[in-house]
């Protein structure tokens, strides 16, 4: 009985190593570089980081219908609530794109667009095909500046864009969290219109 007992735990523990080792063959580790023949760098596990919020922020932004893109939760005129003056989702998303041009933009020392608009986006950019491409743009543009990051400049002083003392490794990681705190915002304003976020559906 204690052998057919321990025959049968082997066996199952077998099966459960056989599937966790598929599962993780077709998921990557957070972090972890894309070729598992290439080791990972600094660079590129930033740059994964960049990754998973950018598809994040891309997908929710692409959920949200066109004609929606002016909303705030100021519309709804919810009963104590003070969303006086609150970005609407169109301007969360050039926010977005504006602040990861100004926060990734001293890691290499190019000029961010003019478009920034001290971290506003365009005022006269409204289409949602326009604004999703400032945004990829961006994200763009991050993936190139942290590509630069090695061990010999990642903690070196340099300035940011607003004059105070920092390291790429800070604005390379800060951008990204900046990104998420955006983010969390844009996931209230869809289930505010009755959308399920993209991460959140089932497969």
């Amino acid at each position: 009985m204690k052998l057919t007992s321990l025959l049968l735990t082997s066996a199952l523990c077998l099966a459960a190593a056989s599937a966790y080792a598929e599962v993780a063959k077709d998921s990557p580790a957070v972090g972890a570089s894309a070729s598992p023949s290439t080791p990972p760098t600094i660079a590129s596990a930033i740059d994964r980081e960049i990754t998973i919020v950018e598809k994040e922020v891309v997908e929710a932004a692409d959920a949200m219908p066109e004609d929606k893109f002016d909303f705030s939760p100021e519309k709804l005129n919810i009963s104590g609530s003070d969303y006086k003056g609150v970005r609407t989702f169109g301007e969360q998303l050039k926010h977005i794109a504006a602040s990861n041009y100004l926060i990734w933009s001293p890691i290499t020392g190019e000029k961010p667009p003019d478009t920034v608009n001290d971290g506003k986006g365009p005022d006269n950019m409204k289409a949602k095909a326009e604004i999703i491409k400032f945004l990829k743009d961006s994200f763009a543009f991050g993936h190139k500046s942290v590509a630069t990051l090695n061990d010999s400049n990642l903690v070196e002083p340099i300035t940011s864009g607003s004059g105070r003392p920092t390291t790429r490794l800070f604005l390379a990681t800060f951008a990204a969290a900046h990104c998420f705190d955006h983010y969390g915002q844009m996931i209230e304003y869809l289930r505010m219109n009755g959308i399920v976020p993209p991460a959140s559906r089932g497969k």
